[in-house]
């Protein structure tokens, strides 16, 4: 297959039949005869008429390439065509959605209604037949989000797996991140406020705010030390010593979650510090493969981590001792990563089969994201960091371990914030895929 230009027509279809497979094996289980998905509908702020963003519900965008139908329907009777009641109001204050067209649409059966209520005349007779899956606002008359725990505890434990259509749109969306990542980092050499790097990414990626998958992480100097950083000066800073941006893309639904660490051109031992971490995340990137712990990937992460910190003269003790007494945390206190896909944290990240039985995390490890066994079509984040957080580092240095920290080495370093690299990588049968090296090494041959 051609990776860079597929035919979407037989990826789609085989990726609809593996989700009526899917949805025959819940549906069964849950003891139900329908399973029914609302788009969602629009929130209003609080004493206002002025709705929120639309985000589109993860099971409807599934389904098809459609994120802005809100009061749609999806609905599926096993043996049965999909149908999809499409929303297209009679509206003149606000955009109203394209008539649906593309790869997809041949595979629906598709009625299109006015009014909201009108999909009341196209829903299976009996609710208490179907499995509702979305949120409660989208409640229409007696069809009501029910979102049984068996049915969704299946699909969600199977979506951790990608078809290759999904597989294909995540490429896109990782090629959409890296064309604005390098459109950043020629803002922060330019030597542009936070502000002004996070307008060059938007208009790289040729994406609002609201279309990306999360906000934006564009944080210079010791702003890197907060790890969702969000506040965007509007000022440049008066000396620039490091950038490091997590920023992603959406296609289709899907999509891409990728973070780099610049140093400024005279930042001196700190880039060696980025090319170390830079190592480590490339080295652990490559461990993706069918039956790996992820857990034990995270544990394997403190232990090479550490000894980039003993390497670069930070700590006076082994890898492991580091590890053991919590040191490493103090550094890097979150987890290695994720799953990704239709959300930016995916679903099922800590189930042990489909029935709901969960994984726990590591003792000592509460903001790990993921423990579950990795399998071939499961797309995941690896991104590893250094940080130097004075929160943190407090608290280590009142800790029987201070003495073996370099406190003046750790000071010097206190400006540049942190580290994070992170790519998303595909599990295969054999060596792992990194959508995000890949995408930037297309980029770079461009």
């Amino acid at each position: 297959m051609d990776t860079q230009h597929p035919d979407l027509h037989p990826l789609f279809a085989a990726h609809l039949s593996l989700l009526k497979q899917r949805s025959d094996a819940a549906l069964a289980r849950g003891g139900f005869d329908h399973l029914v998905i609302p788009a969602g509908s629009l929130r209003y702020q609080f004493l206002d008429d002025r709705d929120y963003p639309f985000f589109v519900n993860p099971h409807f965008k599934h389904w098809l390439p459609v994120t802005r139908a809100p009061g749609s329907w999806i609905i599926y009777t096993p043996g049965r065509r999909p149908k999809l009641i499409y929303l297209q109001p009679a509206d003149y204050w606000h955009v109203v959605p394209d008539s649906p067209a593309g790869y997809w649409v041949e595979h629906f059966d598709i009625v299109i209604i006015r009014q909201a209520d009108e999909a009341l005349a196209e829903m299976p007779k009996d609710p208490v037949r179907c499995a509702i899956l979305g949120e409660e606002n989208s409640a229409l008359d007696r069809f009501v989000p029910n979102n049984p725990r068996g049915v969704l505890d299946f699909l969600h434990f199977h979506r951790f797996i990608k078809s290759e259509y999904e597989l294909a749109m995540m490429r896109v969306a990782s090629k959409i991140g890296t064309r604005a990542h390098r459109a950043a980092e020629r803002a922060f050499r330019a030597g542009e406020s936070e502000f002004g790097i996070h307008m060059a990414y938007l208009a790289a990626a040729r994406q609002t705010e609201n279309e990306l998958p999360y906000t934006n992480i564009i944080a210079l100097n010791e702003h890197g030390a907060v790890l969702h950083y969000h506040d965007l000066q509007h000022a440049p800073p008066a000396h620039k010593h490091a950038f490091l941006i997590d920023a992603g893309a959406s296609f289709h639904g899907y999509a891409s979650d990728i973070t780099r660490t610049y140093a400024a051109d005279d930042a001196g031992e700190f880039q060696a510090l980025i090319d170390a971490v830079d190592a480590v995340q490339r080295k652990l990137g490559g461990k993706v493969r069918a039956g790996l712990d992820y857990a034990a990937l995270h544990i394997d992460a403190h232990h090479q981590l550490a000894g980039v910190l003993a390497e670069h003269g930070f700590i006076r003790m082994s890898a492991e001792s580091a590890v053991e007494s919590g040191v490493s945390s103090t550094f890097f206190p979150h987890g290695l990563g994720h799953p990704i896909g239709l959300q930016v944290h995916d679903v099922a990240a800590f189930a042990a089969d489909d029935s709901g039985r969960t994984i726990e995390r590591p003792p000592g490890h509460p903001y790990l994201r993921l423990t579950r066994t990795i399998e071939p079509g499961a797309v995941v984040t690896i991104e590893p960091g250094l940080y130097f957080i004075d929160m943190l580092l407090a608290r280590l240095k009142v800790a029987r371990e201070a003495r073996d920290i370099d406190w003046k080495r750790v000071d010097a370093f206190r400006k540049f914030g942190g580290i994070r690299i992170e790519d998303d990588v595909v599990c295969t049968t054999a060596a792992a895929e990194n959508l995000t090296r890949d995408a930037f090494a297309l980029l770079d041959q461009a």
